[in-house]
């Protein structure tokens, strides 16, 4: 092999960064309804059964029971059975156990309107894969997660394929998530600001005749 070839080769693995050698651990936390787009999520995990990666779904399942057992037919229609688990409602502790053990959160919604457990994601400095539906894009940092298009199955595919193979990838997403938590005001100070707004929207009443 030339030398160039060789400086082409190791030039490639080095972009690459450290390869995927177990399991990315995928989850959404969302009620299942239809506007959630889990349908979209599962089509492009689909298109990437190639890689390494297990979903786990937390959110109700009782909601919407319609779409749940349209998603049902879908996991057997496409393969994913022993690949996507869907745990329903969970309790907090349940839950931040579920956080705790993330790799990626991903969410394919059609619309949000703050995106409270993409927040909590970001909190918990897990890089996020998402869309540009509402008010995601100003939840989720720029440096801290990928956003596509609503509805796009293929562009969400497009977007997790490289976060699933390497590491590396997903490592710099997570440190840009954390750094992004640490400026990320307390749900204290969040609490004391929307307060504040009420009771400046609140109606000035006159003295009491």
């Amino acid at each position: 092999m030339s030398r160039e070839a060789l400086s082409t080769s190791a030039r490639s693995a080095r972009d690459a960064g450290r390869p995927t050698l177990r399991d990315v651990r995928l989850l959404c936390v969302a009620t299942v309804t239809p506007r959630k787009g889990h349908a979209v999520l599962l089509e492009a995990l689909a298109e990437l059964r190639d890689r390494r990666w297990h979903l786990t779904c937390a959110g109700s399942t009782t909601r919407n029971a319609a779409t749940f057992a349209a998603l049902e037919h879908q996991v057997d229609r496409l393969a994913l059975r022993a690949r996507v688990s869907f745990l329903g409602d969970l309790d907090a502790d349940a839950l931040e156990r579920e956080y705790e053990r993330a790799d990626l959160f991903v969410l394919a919604s059609y619309l949000e309107g703050y995106g409270m457990a993409l927040a909590e994601a970001v909190a918990r400095g897990i890089p996020v894969v998402s869309t540009t539906a509402g008010a995601i894009p100003e939840t989720v940092p720029a440096s801290a997660g990928v956003l596509v298009p609503p509805g796009d199955s293929r562009a969400l595919a497009k977007a997790l394929a490289p976060l699933l193979d390497h590491d590396d990838a997903r490592a710099r997403l997570a440190a840009n998530a954390r750094a992004a938590a640490s400026a990320l005001p307390t749900w204290g100070a969040a609490a004391e600001k929307f307060a504040a707004a009420l009771d400046g929207a609140a109606p000035t009443r006159g003295p009491r005749r």
